[in-house]
Formats: structure tokens, sequence, C-alpha cells
């Protein structure tokens, strides 16, 4: 906890925290877009689906610890926890991540998986994902708004309106993460980005 305090107190690292939490999304869309990467077809499927799964593991807990640091971040500026809509958003989008990733694991990976689980638990699955991108793409964008707030309007005495150098690279990175997204939606969209199952793959997955 000292550690971490002494980061805060750094003006240049005050907002670490953020730039960690926004990592886990970002891992994982791309982990999302290499399972429709048509020069992976060619491999085993199953190879795939264990890098799928690792990368998504990852995001989960590079998002947790995000977390944790905003936390610790929160405490040590006495900020409130869980007041605005960008956190409960950030929490829910959270949870429901852990959950999809654990219901992948044990519909997908698991042997002893029945085959009508599977097969139902499919468009459930991408349902999921589908949602997780869209709510993580909310939380972003108005976390980056509410932490310009903060650290200009707040801390640095340079008004957000003004548009200082700090407010232009965020919503540039705004900007960037929603032209990303769309692009992940297009690419989800098309049916020649699909997979093709074959006889040894039939089981939806």
């Amino acid at each position: 906890m000292e550690v971490t305090q002494s980061c805060l107190a750094s003006p240049s690292l005050r907002d670490w925290p953020s730039v960690i939490i926004c990592f886990g999304p970002d891992l994982r869309t791309g982990a999302v877009v290499l399972y429709h990467v048509p020069f992976t077809w060619k491999q085993k499927k199953h190879t795939w689906k264990l890098l799928h799964a690792g990368l998504m593991l990852l995001a989960l807990l590079l998002s947790v610890l995000g977390l944790c640091a905003v936390f610790d971040n929160h405490r040590f500026f006495k900020i409130p926890d869980m007041y605005s809509i960008h956190s409960w958003v950030g929490i829910c989008t959270v949870i429901m991540f852990a959950f999809q990733w654990l219901l992948g694991l044990a519909g997908f990976l698991l042997p002893c998986s029945p085959l009508r689980f599977r097969s139902n638990l499919k468009p459930v699955h991408v349902w999921m994902g589908k949602a997780i991108l869209i709510l993580t793409v909310a939380s972003c964008i108005r976390g980056i708004d509410e932490q310009l707030f903060f650290t200009l309007d707040g801390l640095s005495g340079k008004p957000y309106s003004s548009l200082p150098v700090e407010a232009k690279f965020s919503n540039s990175l705004g900007l960037l993460i929603v032209a990303f997204v769309l692009v992940v939606f297009c690419i989800l969209s098309k049916d020649n980005w699909q997979r093709p199952e074959t006889d040894n793959e039939s089981v939806p997955s």
C-alpha cells in the first residue's frame, strides 16, 4: 500500500490506474479479432481456443488490477467510491466479463461439457461478448471524460473547456477507441470472417 501511495503522490503517475484499466479491454478486443482472422483457420481450432481463453484471462486480470488501483486512487485522494454511472457500468462490465469467461471455460474447454450445453451456450457467449464490448466502450469514454474533469478543473487549474493538450490527447484517444470498436463490429458482422466448421469441429465452440 505504501508503494501504491507513493506512486499516486507523483503528478506524472497520478493517472496510472486509468492506464492499467484500459489495457484489459483492449487486449480482450484483440483476442476476439484474433479468433476471426482467416490465417488461423488452417491450424487446429483447439489451439486457438486456448490462446483466445488465455488472452481473455489476462485481460480479465488486468481489468481487476485496474479496479484495485482505482479504489486505491480514490482512497488516497479521498474520492467517494461507486457514486457515478461510470463506476456502476465499469463494475458491471468486469463482473459480466468474469461470468462470460467462466461460462466459456465450462462450455468450450472442459472435455466433459455436454454437447447440448455447448450448442445452447454459443449464441449466449457471442451476445455477451458484444454486450461487454459496448459496455466497455461506454465505460472507457465516460471514464476519460470524468478523469479530465478531475485532473484539469480540479487539480491543474486549466479548465477543460479551454482544450489544453491533455484534453485534446484524451479526446483523440476516445475517438480512436470508438473507431477501433466499430472496426471490430464490422469484422464480427461479416460472414466471410466467420471461422468455417469442419467435420471434426462440428460442435459449436
